[in-house]
């Protein structure tokens, strides 16, 4: 099911619109673990599914941002040097997070929940809290001083080289956070061949976000 987002989002550039749905991927997807873990209705599997999901993806995220935006944007804006410093430290801080996420042993021991529930519980809020520092400074950073070329240079690295670490579930997002056409925008850069799987990832991720909200029906 698709969701609107502001009118303001339909007018920006890609950089931002791709940006922003990123963010709120992030933010559903961290909430909906915290949230779920503690539920014996929701599969340990399934859970699982979207830990490793998360781990990768944020991981991966904010690196791309450390090693390859960052840099592109201080070209043009070395004044945001000491901003863009301090994200990076935030990411370091949510690496140690993300570190205790991936180290829970999640086989088929119900007693995991609560060790998983904390953990997730600390991504998420320190997700929450980064993302409340990092918009500011990035998405007019992103207006001001990103082309769309560089942008485009940029998408393309970044979908290049993420982890296919269940992909689906960044599909099933995505149609959760964004309308039909931003998520159009998004997934425009992804390979020739996965465009043909879309339909499939999407029926998976229906199937496991269901499973994962189990726990409220």
């Amino acid at each position: 099911m698709f969701t609107a987002m502001t009118n303001q989002a339909l007018t920006e550039p890609p950089a931002v619109v791709e940006t922003r749905l990123a963010h709120a991927v992030h933010r559903v997807g961290t909430s909906l673990l915290a949230e779920a873990a503690i539920h014996p209705s929701v599969p340990l599997d399934t859970l699982a599914s979207l830990r490793d999901f998360l781990v990768a993806n944020l991981r991966h995220h904010h690196e791309t941002e450390d090693h390859d935006l960052w840099p592109r944007i201080l070209v043009s804006a070395p004044d945001v040097q000491q901003a863009l410093d301090s994200l990076s430290g935030e990411h370091e801080h949510l690496d140690v997070a993300l570190d205790r996420l991936a180290a829970v042993s999640i086989g088929d021991d119900e007693g995991v929940r609560p060790e998983l529930r904390d953990a997730a519980a600390e991504v998420r809020d320190t997700v929450l809290e980064h993302l409340a520092h990092e918009e500011p400074v990035l998405f007019p950073a992103l207006r001001d001083h990103i082309s769309a070329a560089e942008w485009t240079e940029f998408a393309q690295r970044v979908i290049a080289t993420t982890p296919p670490v269940a992909g689906h579930l960044m599909v099933g997002f995505l149609d959760e956070v964004g309308t039909h056409a931003e998520v159009e925008l998004v997934l425009a850069g992804i390979p020739e061949p996965v465009h043909a799987l879309l339909p499939a990832m999407r029926a998976q991720a229906a199937v496991d976000l269901r499973l994962l909200r189990g726990f409220g029906s």
